[in-house]
Protein backbone atom coordinates (compact mmCIF):
# COMPACT_ATOMS: atom_id res chain seq x y z
CA UNK A 1 0.00 0.00 0.00
CA UNK A 2 2.95 1.80 0.64
CA UNK A 3 3.70 1.85 -3.59
CA UNK A 4 0.19 2.79 -4.02
CA UNK A 5 0.38 6.18 -1.39
CA UNK A 6 3.70 6.67 -2.82
CA UNK A 7 2.33 7.07 -6.58
CA UNK A 8 -0.36 9.49 -5.53
CA UNK A 9 1.71 11.64 -4.14
CA UNK A 10 3.69 11.82 -7.06
CA UNK A 11 1.01 12.05 -9.26
CA UNK A 12 -0.25 14.96 -7.39
CA UNK A 13 3.17 16.39 -7.43
CA UNK A 14 3.92 16.19 -11.23
CA UNK A 15 0.53 18.32 -11.43
CA UNK A 16 1.33 20.95 -9.37
CA UNK A 17 4.87 21.04 -10.73
CA UNK A 18 4.57 20.63 -14.49
CA UNK A 19 3.71 24.43 -15.06
CA UNK A 20 0.92 23.35 -17.74
CA UNK A 21 -1.86 25.67 -17.82
CA UNK A 22 -4.44 23.71 -15.71
CA UNK A 23 -7.63 25.39 -14.48
CA UNK A 24 -8.17 24.11 -10.96
CA UNK A 25 -10.64 25.25 -8.19
CA UNK A 26 -8.82 25.56 -4.81
CA UNK A 27 -10.74 22.66 -3.79
CA UNK A 28 -9.32 20.21 -6.57
CA UNK A 29 -5.82 21.47 -5.71
CA UNK A 30 -6.44 20.07 -2.04
CA UNK A 31 -7.93 16.41 -3.67
CA UNK A 32 -5.72 13.94 -3.64
CA UNK A 33 -5.32 11.76 -7.10
CA UNK A 34 -8.35 8.97 -6.98
CA UNK A 35 -7.10 5.39 -6.49
CA UNK A 36 -6.82 3.71 -9.65
CA UNK A 37 -9.97 1.34 -9.95
CA UNK A 38 -8.05 -1.89 -9.32
CA UNK A 39 -7.30 -1.04 -6.09
CA UNK A 40 -10.92 0.74 -5.37
CA UNK A 41 -12.25 -3.08 -5.90
CA UNK A 42 -9.31 -4.00 -3.67
CA UNK A 43 -10.67 -1.63 -0.89
CA UNK A 44 -14.30 -2.77 -1.01
CA UNK A 45 -13.31 -6.53 -0.83
CA UNK A 46 -11.25 -5.60 2.50
CA UNK A 47 -14.16 -3.46 3.94
CA UNK A 48 -16.99 -6.29 3.01
CA UNK A 49 -14.59 -8.39 4.95
CA UNK A 50 -14.23 -5.59 8.18
CA UNK A 51 -18.22 -5.52 7.76
CA UNK A 52 -18.44 -9.01 8.75
CA UNK A 53 -16.80 -8.42 11.91
CA UNK A 54 -13.23 -9.26 11.44
CA UNK A 55 -10.27 -7.20 12.26
CA UNK A 56 -6.97 -6.63 10.57
CA UNK A 57 -4.22 -8.85 12.37
CA UNK A 58 -1.23 -7.87 11.37
CA UNK A 59 1.68 -10.11 11.50
CA UNK A 60 3.52 -9.31 14.69
CA UNK A 61 7.74 -10.11 13.92
CA UNK A 62 9.38 -10.26 10.86
CA UNK A 63 9.60 -8.43 8.08
CA UNK A 64 6.65 -7.94 6.85
CA UNK A 65 4.34 -6.61 9.19
CA UNK A 66 2.22 -5.01 7.27
CA UNK A 67 -1.61 -5.23 7.34
CA UNK A 68 -2.18 -5.71 3.54
CA UNK A 69 0.55 -6.83 1.33
CA UNK A 70 1.49 -6.75 -2.34
CA UNK A 71 3.90 -9.86 -3.51
CA UNK A 72 4.05 -11.45 -6.89
CA UNK A 73 3.00 -14.43 -6.06
CA UNK A 74 2.48 -16.78 -9.38
CA UNK A 75 5.26 -14.91 -11.48
CA UNK A 76 3.16 -13.37 -13.86
CA UNK A 77 4.27 -9.59 -12.93
CA UNK A 78 1.13 -8.25 -11.54
CA UNK A 79 0.97 -8.24 -7.71
CA UNK A 80 -1.46 -9.98 -5.37
CA UNK A 81 -2.28 -8.64 -2.21
CA UNK A 82 -2.30 -10.64 1.18
CA UNK A 83 -4.02 -9.37 3.74
CA UNK A 84 -4.55 -10.50 7.39
CA UNK A 85 -7.54 -10.50 9.62
CA UNK A 86 -8.91 -11.95 12.51
CA UNK A 87 -12.47 -12.65 13.53
CA UNK A 88 -13.17 -13.88 17.16
CA UNK A 89 -16.61 -15.25 16.19
CA UNK A 90 -15.46 -17.99 13.82
CA UNK A 91 -13.72 -21.35 14.66
CA UNK A 92 -11.07 -20.44 13.03
CA UNK A 93 -10.80 -16.46 14.20
CA UNK A 94 -6.94 -16.23 11.67
CA UNK A 95 -7.06 -15.03 8.29
CA UNK A 96 -5.01 -14.51 5.53
CA UNK A 97 -6.86 -13.66 2.45
CA UNK A 98 -5.06 -13.30 -0.75
CA UNK A 99 -6.67 -11.23 -3.69
CA UNK A 100 -5.75 -11.38 -7.49
CA UNK A 101 -6.38 -9.02 -9.85
CA UNK A 102 -8.92 -9.62 -12.17
CA UNK A 103 -8.54 -7.00 -15.17
CA UNK A 104 -9.53 -3.50 -13.33
CA UNK A 105 -10.83 -5.35 -10.23
CA UNK A 106 -9.21 -7.62 -7.53
CA UNK A 107 -11.35 -10.75 -6.24
CA UNK A 108 -10.25 -13.16 -3.23
CA UNK A 109 -8.57 -16.48 -4.78
CA UNK A 110 -8.07 -17.70 -1.73
CA UNK A 111 -8.23 -18.29 2.03
CA UNK A 112 -6.04 -19.44 4.86
CA UNK A 113 -6.96 -20.10 8.65
CA UNK A 114 -6.39 -20.83 11.50
CA UNK A 115 -6.79 -20.94 15.25
CA UNK A 116 -4.46 -19.47 17.54
CA UNK A 117 -3.45 -16.29 19.29
CA UNK A 118 -1.95 -14.40 16.31
CA UNK A 119 -0.09 -14.59 12.99
CA UNK A 120 3.25 -14.38 14.34
CA UNK A 121 5.39 -14.39 11.05
CA UNK A 122 5.37 -14.64 7.77
CA UNK A 123 7.90 -14.71 4.41
CA UNK A 124 8.01 -15.53 0.98
CA UNK A 125 10.30 -17.49 -1.44
CA UNK A 126 9.78 -19.65 -4.31
CA UNK A 127 11.52 -23.24 -2.71
CA UNK A 128 11.14 -25.08 -5.87
CA UNK A 129 12.39 -22.39 -8.48
CA UNK A 130 9.40 -22.70 -10.43
CA UNK A 131 8.52 -19.32 -10.74
CA UNK A 132 5.39 -19.56 -7.79
CA UNK A 133 6.21 -17.59 -4.70
CA UNK A 134 5.65 -19.91 -1.22
CA UNK A 135 4.13 -18.47 1.73
CA UNK A 136 6.06 -19.22 4.86
CA UNK A 137 3.80 -18.45 8.02
CA UNK A 138 4.82 -18.94 11.41
CA UNK A 139 1.13 -19.47 13.74
CA UNK A 140 1.23 -18.49 17.37
CA UNK A 141 -0.86 -21.37 18.64
CA UNK A 142 -0.22 -20.84 22.55
CA UNK A 143 1.95 -18.43 24.62
CA UNK A 144 4.91 -20.84 24.06
CA UNK A 145 4.35 -23.00 20.85
CA UNK A 146 4.92 -21.34 17.92
CA UNK A 147 3.41 -23.40 14.48
CA UNK A 148 5.41 -23.01 10.89
CA UNK A 149 3.15 -24.01 8.03
CA UNK A 150 4.09 -23.92 4.32
CA UNK A 151 1.56 -22.72 2.23
CA UNK A 152 1.59 -22.74 -1.77
CA UNK A 153 -0.75 -21.25 -3.78
CA UNK A 154 -2.67 -21.98 -7.00
CA UNK A 155 -5.82 -21.92 -8.78
CA UNK A 156 -7.50 -24.03 -6.50
CA UNK A 157 -6.42 -21.86 -3.61
CA UNK A 158 -4.05 -22.59 -0.84
CA UNK A 159 -2.35 -26.07 -0.34
CA UNK A 160 -0.04 -26.89 3.03
CA UNK A 161 2.88 -28.38 1.71
CA UNK A 162 4.41 -28.63 5.73
CA UNK A 163 3.88 -28.36 8.94
CA UNK A 164 5.97 -28.20 11.98
CA UNK A 165 6.52 -26.85 15.43
CA UNK A 166 9.19 -24.50 16.03
CA UNK A 167 11.27 -21.29 17.76
CA UNK A 168 13.49 -20.24 14.96
CA UNK A 169 13.80 -20.71 10.99
CA UNK A 170 15.85 -19.71 7.90
CA UNK A 171 15.53 -19.57 4.57
CA UNK A 172 18.48 -20.42 2.64
CA UNK A 173 20.97 -22.11 0.22
CA UNK A 174 23.22 -24.74 1.81
CA UNK A 175 24.00 -27.06 -0.85
CA UNK A 176 24.44 -24.25 -3.58
CA UNK A 177 21.72 -25.57 -5.76
CA UNK A 178 19.06 -23.33 -7.45
CA UNK A 179 16.20 -23.91 -5.14
CA UNK A 180 16.25 -22.28 -1.58
CA UNK A 181 16.15 -24.67 1.64
CA UNK A 182 14.56 -24.19 4.59
CA UNK A 183 15.98 -24.97 8.84
CA UNK A 184 13.79 -25.30 11.26
CA UNK A 185 15.45 -25.08 14.97
CA UNK A 186 13.15 -26.82 17.39
CA UNK A 187 13.21 -28.55 20.90
CA UNK A 188 13.14 -32.07 21.00
CA UNK A 189 12.40 -32.78 24.73
CA UNK A 190 13.41 -30.14 28.17
CA UNK A 191 17.24 -29.84 27.29
CA UNK A 192 17.27 -31.00 23.63
CA UNK A 193 17.73 -29.34 20.45
CA UNK A 194 17.59 -29.82 16.43
CA UNK A 195 17.25 -28.45 13.30
CA UNK A 196 15.29 -29.99 10.52
CA UNK A 197 16.83 -29.53 7.27
CA UNK A 198 13.84 -29.80 4.27
CA UNK A 199 14.42 -29.77 0.82
CA UNK A 200 12.51 -29.92 -2.23
CA UNK A 201 12.22 -33.97 -3.30
CA UNK A 202 10.17 -35.78 -5.70
CA UNK A 203 7.50 -32.72 -6.45
CA UNK A 204 7.58 -31.71 -2.48
CA UNK A 205 8.93 -30.60 0.38
CA UNK A 206 10.48 -33.23 2.76
CA UNK A 207 12.53 -33.51 5.67
CA UNK A 208 15.95 -34.45 4.60
CA UNK A 209 18.22 -34.82 7.73
CA UNK A 210 18.19 -33.29 11.13
CA UNK A 211 21.65 -32.17 13.21
CA UNK A 212 21.67 -31.67 16.83
CA UNK A 213 22.60 -28.37 18.15
CA UNK A 214 23.84 -27.74 21.51
CA UNK A 215 22.06 -24.73 22.20
CA UNK A 216 18.22 -24.83 24.23
CA UNK A 217 15.63 -23.26 22.48
CA UNK A 218 15.49 -20.67 25.40
CA UNK A 219 18.93 -19.68 24.64
CA UNK A 220 17.89 -19.17 21.40
CA UNK A 221 14.70 -17.05 21.61
CA UNK A 222 15.82 -14.44 23.98
CA UNK A 223 18.97 -12.63 22.70
CA UNK A 224 20.13 -15.42 20.73
CA UNK A 225 20.47 -14.99 16.89
CA UNK A 226 20.98 -17.00 13.10
CA UNK A 227 23.17 -15.53 10.71
CA UNK A 228 23.60 -16.88 7.20
CA UNK A 229 27.48 -17.13 6.29
CA UNK A 230 30.39 -18.81 4.59
CA UNK A 231 33.03 -20.80 5.94
CA UNK A 232 36.93 -20.46 4.60
CA UNK A 233 36.73 -22.85 2.03
CA UNK A 234 33.60 -20.78 0.36
CA UNK A 235 30.69 -23.45 1.70
CA UNK A 236 27.40 -21.77 3.04
CA UNK A 237 27.18 -22.13 6.40
CA UNK A 238 24.11 -21.47 8.87
CA UNK A 239 25.65 -19.93 12.53
CA UNK A 240 22.98 -20.48 15.47
CA UNK A 241 24.28 -18.24 18.32
CA UNK A 242 22.56 -18.94 21.98
CA UNK A 243 23.01 -16.98 24.93
CA UNK A 244 23.47 -18.52 28.20
CA UNK A 245 21.66 -16.14 30.87
CA UNK A 246 23.74 -12.90 29.10
CA UNK A 247 26.65 -14.02 30.13
CA UNK A 248 27.94 -16.97 27.65
CA UNK A 249 27.35 -17.59 24.08
CA UNK A 250 27.36 -20.48 22.48
CA UNK A 251 27.75 -20.87 18.61
CA UNK A 252 26.52 -23.90 16.48
CA UNK A 253 27.34 -24.26 12.79
CA UNK A 254 25.46 -25.58 10.46
CA UNK A 255 26.25 -26.92 6.74
CA UNK A 256 25.37 -29.60 4.67
CA UNK A 257 28.15 -32.88 4.14
CA UNK A 258 27.41 -35.34 1.22
CA UNK A 259 23.54 -33.65 0.65
CA UNK A 260 22.72 -33.79 4.81
CA UNK A 261 23.10 -31.34 7.60
CA UNK A 262 25.75 -31.42 9.72
CA UNK A 263 27.21 -29.38 12.81
CA UNK A 264 30.56 -28.53 12.55
CA UNK A 265 31.12 -27.02 15.95
CA UNK A 266 30.64 -30.23 18.12
CA UNK A 267 33.32 -31.08 20.01
CA UNK A 268 33.82 -35.14 19.67
CA UNK A 269 34.92 -35.12 23.78
CA UNK A 270 32.24 -33.27 25.16
CA UNK A 271 29.00 -34.09 22.24
CA UNK A 272 28.27 -29.79 22.15
CA UNK A 273 29.53 -27.07 20.57
CA UNK A 274 33.60 -26.02 21.28
CA UNK A 275 32.61 -22.64 19.88
CA UNK A 276 31.39 -20.87 23.65
CA UNK A 277 33.08 -17.18 24.63
CA UNK A 278 31.48 -14.46 26.90
CA UNK A 279 28.91 -12.48 25.46
CA UNK A 280 29.61 -9.06 24.56
CA UNK A 281 26.30 -8.29 22.28
CA UNK A 282 28.92 -9.38 19.17
CA UNK A 283 27.08 -12.15 17.09
CA UNK A 284 29.30 -13.60 13.74
CA UNK A 285 29.89 -11.71 11.01
CA UNK A 286 31.96 -10.71 7.80
CA UNK A 287 34.21 -8.14 10.31
CA UNK A 288 36.99 -8.01 7.63
CA UNK A 289 35.06 -7.87 4.84
CA UNK A 290 36.95 -10.81 2.68
CA UNK A 291 33.26 -12.94 2.53
CA UNK A 292 34.14 -15.21 5.05
CA UNK A 293 32.12 -14.84 8.39
CA UNK A 294 34.24 -14.61 11.63
CA UNK A 295 32.95 -15.36 15.40
CA UNK A 296 33.53 -12.67 17.80
CA UNK A 297 35.90 -14.53 21.28
CA UNK A 298 36.52 -11.81 23.72
CA UNK A 299 39.39 -12.49 25.89
CA UNK A 300 40.69 -10.71 29.07
CA UNK A 301 43.57 -7.51 28.37
CA UNK A 302 46.33 -7.76 31.27
CA UNK A 303 45.54 -5.29 34.04
CA UNK A 304 47.79 -2.27 34.45
CA UNK A 305 48.88 -3.52 37.67
CA UNK A 306 46.67 -0.42 39.42
CA UNK A 307 44.10 -3.25 40.97
CA UNK A 308 41.31 -1.87 38.35
CA UNK A 309 38.71 -3.73 39.29
CA UNK A 310 37.54 -3.38 35.59
CA UNK A 311 38.25 -6.31 33.52
CA UNK A 312 38.54 -5.16 29.71
CA UNK A 313 38.78 -6.85 26.71
CA UNK A 314 40.10 -7.32 23.23
CA UNK A 315 37.71 -9.24 20.44
CA UNK A 316 39.21 -12.12 18.54
CA UNK A 317 37.93 -12.74 15.63
CA UNK A 318 37.88 -16.46 14.37
CA UNK A 319 36.49 -18.18 10.69
CA UNK A 320 35.85 -21.91 10.66
CA UNK A 321 36.50 -24.22 7.60
CA UNK A 322 33.77 -27.22 6.63
CA UNK A 323 35.85 -29.06 9.25
CA UNK A 324 35.13 -27.30 12.17
CA UNK A 325 38.92 -25.92 12.13
CA UNK A 326 38.79 -22.61 13.67
CA UNK A 327 42.13 -19.43 12.27
CA UNK A 328 42.35 -16.66 13.94
CA UNK A 329 41.80 -13.62 11.71
CA UNK A 330 42.41 -10.61 13.50
CA UNK A 331 41.62 -8.59 17.11
CA UNK A 332 39.61 -5.77 17.56
CA UNK A 333 39.15 -3.84 20.84
CA UNK A 334 35.16 -2.47 20.60
CA UNK A 335 34.00 0.23 22.75
CA UNK A 336 30.05 -1.30 22.57
CA UNK A 337 28.83 1.90 25.02
CA UNK A 338 30.32 4.71 22.54
CA UNK A 339 29.81 2.56 18.95
CA UNK A 340 32.86 2.23 18.21
CA UNK A 341 35.73 -0.66 17.52
CA UNK A 342 39.36 -0.24 16.62
CA UNK A 343 41.61 -2.75 14.96
CA UNK A 344 44.58 -4.12 16.86
CA UNK A 345 47.34 -5.06 15.08
CA UNK A 346 48.73 -8.17 15.32
CA UNK A 347 51.99 -6.99 17.04
CA UNK A 348 49.73 -5.39 19.68
CA UNK A 349 49.18 -8.60 21.02
CA UNK A 350 50.07 -9.13 25.16
CA UNK A 351 52.15 -5.51 24.36
CA UNK A 352 48.86 -3.26 25.61
CA UNK A 353 45.94 -2.67 27.57
CA UNK A 354 42.89 0.20 27.98
CA UNK A 355 41.34 1.53 29.93
CA UNK A 356 37.75 3.52 29.83
CA UNK A 357 36.91 7.02 32.02
CA UNK A 358 33.45 9.03 31.16
CA UNK A 359 33.56 12.93 31.58
CA UNK A 360 30.72 15.06 31.00
CA UNK A 361 30.25 14.89 27.13
CA UNK A 362 33.13 12.63 26.98
CA UNK A 363 34.03 9.02 27.02
CA UNK A 364 37.60 8.08 26.36
CA UNK A 365 39.30 4.96 26.03
CA UNK A 366 43.01 5.26 26.81
CA UNK A 367 45.67 2.58 25.32
CA UNK A 368 48.77 2.04 27.39
CA UNK A 369 51.78 0.49 26.33
CA UNK A 370 52.94 -2.67 28.55
CA UNK A 371 56.98 -3.03 30.14
CA UNK A 372 59.03 -3.57 32.73
CA UNK A 373 57.58 -0.31 34.58
CA UNK A 374 54.68 1.76 34.77
CA UNK A 375 52.29 1.22 32.00
CA UNK A 376 52.37 4.28 29.45
CA UNK A 377 49.69 5.69 28.07
CA UNK A 378 50.19 6.47 24.18
CA UNK A 379 46.59 6.87 22.70
CA UNK A 380 43.52 7.88 23.32
CA UNK A 381 40.28 8.02 21.41
CA UNK A 382 37.47 10.00 22.35
CA UNK A 383 33.55 10.44 22.33
CA UNK A 384 32.44 14.01 21.95
CA UNK A 385 28.59 14.81 22.67
CA UNK A 386 26.78 17.90 23.75
CA UNK A 387 26.61 21.62 21.96
CA UNK A 388 30.49 22.25 22.64
CA UNK A 389 31.60 19.10 20.83
CA UNK A 390 33.14 21.06 17.81
CA UNK A 391 35.24 23.06 20.31
CA UNK A 392 36.60 20.25 22.18
CA UNK A 393 37.28 18.52 19.29
CA UNK A 394 40.48 20.56 18.42
CA UNK A 395 41.46 20.59 22.31
CA UNK A 396 45.32 19.73 22.51
CA UNK A 397 46.30 17.54 19.86
CA UNK A 398 43.12 16.00 19.27
CA UNK A 399 42.53 14.91 15.82
CA UNK A 400 38.78 14.47 13.97
CA UNK A 401 37.97 10.13 13.44
CA UNK A 402 34.56 11.22 12.46
CA UNK A 403 31.54 13.28 12.48
CA UNK A 404 28.12 11.81 13.06
CA UNK A 405 24.66 13.87 14.03
CA UNK A 406 25.70 13.72 17.83
CA UNK A 407 28.77 12.69 18.47
CA UNK A 408 32.16 13.45 17.34
CA UNK A 409 34.87 10.91 17.29
CA UNK A 410 38.52 11.69 17.85
CA UNK A 411 41.96 10.48 18.44
CA UNK A 412 45.10 12.28 20.13
CA UNK A 413 48.68 10.39 20.13
CA UNK A 414 50.03 10.36 23.50
CA UNK A 415 53.65 10.86 25.11
CA UNK A 416 53.88 7.03 25.15
CA UNK A 417 54.03 7.01 21.58
CA UNK A 418 56.94 8.61 20.77
CA UNK A 419 59.68 6.20 19.98
CA UNK A 420 58.19 3.14 20.87
CA UNK A 421 58.61 0.75 17.83
CA UNK A 422 54.96 -0.55 17.71
CA UNK A 423 53.18 3.36 17.29
CA UNK A 424 50.80 4.74 14.99
CA UNK A 425 50.73 7.12 12.71
CA UNK A 426 47.46 9.55 12.61
CA UNK A 427 47.35 7.93 9.29
CA UNK A 428 46.82 4.38 10.88
CA UNK A 429 45.02 5.56 13.51
CA UNK A 430 42.00 6.86 10.95
CA UNK A 431 42.01 3.35 9.20
CA UNK A 432 41.67 1.26 12.07
CA UNK A 433 39.31 3.04 13.49
CA UNK A 434 35.64 1.91 12.86
CA UNK A 435 32.07 3.12 13.79
CA UNK A 436 29.76 -0.15 14.97
CA UNK A 437 27.30 -0.41 12.45
CA UNK A 438 23.59 -1.11 14.70
CA UNK A 439 22.13 -4.01 12.16
CA UNK A 440 18.27 -2.99 12.15
CA UNK A 441 16.31 -6.04 13.62
CA UNK A 442 13.24 -6.74 11.70
CA UNK A 443 12.58 -9.47 14.70
CA UNK A 444 12.68 -13.38 14.48
CA UNK A 445 10.84 -15.47 11.74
Amino acid sequence: MKKILAAWILALTAILTCGCDLALSPQELYCLPKLPAEYTALDSEINAILAEGAEYAAPTSGRNIQPVQLEDLDGDGQEEAVAFFRNASDEKPLKICIFSADGESYRQTALIESSGTSIYSISYSDLNADGHTELIVGWRVTTDLLALVVYTVGNGGAVELLRTNYVRYAVTNLNQDQTQELVVLRAVDESGSVADYYTWQNGELQLRSSARISITMAELSQQGRLTSGTLEDDVPALFVTGVEESAWTITDILTIRNGDLINVALSDATGVSSVISAFRSLYPTDINGDGITEVPCPVNLPDRGNEDAEVYQRIDWRSYNSQGEPRSVLSTYHDMEDGWYFLLPEEWNGQITVARSVLPDEASVTFYRLGDAQAQPFLQITAITGSSRGIKAVRGSRFTLSRQAETTYTAELLEGNNGWSLGMTEDEVRAAFNLITKEWMYGDN
